[in-house]
């Protein structure tokens, strides 16, 4: 099967201290790539490079500042001429009853999940079109193809990042630049936190939970695709999960 080769790309992952996104980055690193984590967590971020090593750079940067996530991915096409993935990953999760709801939590989630997903997508598009090549992975969930009864705001929130990826897609397809998105079901990371605790129970009891390395080794399928073929969706369910 012809694949791409990641020898010497270059790759920012957002939410990349932990969860999908470092495992993403010990895949892409693997593979050959440099990656540069983004992340606000500036002692998890340190961990990471120390483990991941020359490889793995981080930048300590708030998604919710526009102007200076835009500073960072200018600093990285700056030092390397180039930005060849970006995997905007970074997300929150908020379940429950809409009558019971925090709309604080709400915003703070909609915030990070929409707004600063799209601008960090924003932020690297001219340069991946500048040089007529790119990949962008947004983590999505397969709450934003089948709505989850039990999380009604996170599925709104997944459903608007499948709106965006599918027009983005379209419109930069003809400069070289892929954007798809990966949707996972439940994957044990920190955001299970913020499950209702007898659903977390059953879940991992009835073996309805992946790992993030099994989505960061689909989205290194994704982006060794040779060029001309996008997998548009990827959907990654764990066998025994109920949709």
């Amino acid at each position: 099967m012809q694949t791409q080769s990641l020898d010497g790309k270059i790759a920012a992952i957002t939410g990349g201290a932990s969860g999908i996104g470092l495992e993403t980055a010990r895949a892409l690193i693997a593979a050959g790539a440099v990656v540069h984590l983004l992340d606000r967590d500036q002692a998890a971020l340190d961990a990471a490079v120390a483990e991941l090593g020359s490889q793995c750079r981080s930048v300590v940067v708030d998604l919710f500042d526009y102007p200076a996530v835009q500073q960072a991915i200018d600093a990285i096409v700056a030092a390397h001429g180039r930005i060849d993935i970006l995997h905007a990953n970074a997300g929150s999760y908020v379940g429950g009853k809409v009558w019971e709801g925090d709309a604080s939590r709400w915003d703070a989630m909609l915030n990070l999940n929409i707004n600063a997903t799209f601008q960090s997508v924003r932020a690297v598009l001219p340069a991946m079109m500048n040089q007529g090549s790119g990949d962008v992975i947004v983590t999505s969930s397969i709450a934003g193809a089948i709505p989850i009864v039990a999380e009604p705001i996170y599925t709104a929130s997944k459903h608007a990042v499948q709106a965006f990826v599918h027009t983005v897609r379209r419109q930069v397809a003809p400069h070289g630049v892929r954007v798809a998105a990966v949707l996972p079901g439940p994957v044990h990371t920190p955001l299970l936190k913020d499950w209702d605790p007898q659903r977390l129970k059953d879940e991992i009891a009835s073996g309805a939970l992946m790992e993030p390395a099994d989505v960061a080794d689909a989205i290194l399928f994704m982006v060794t695709r040779r060029t001309g073929v996008i997998v548009r969706d990827l959907v990654i369910l764990p066998h025994a999960f109920d949709v």
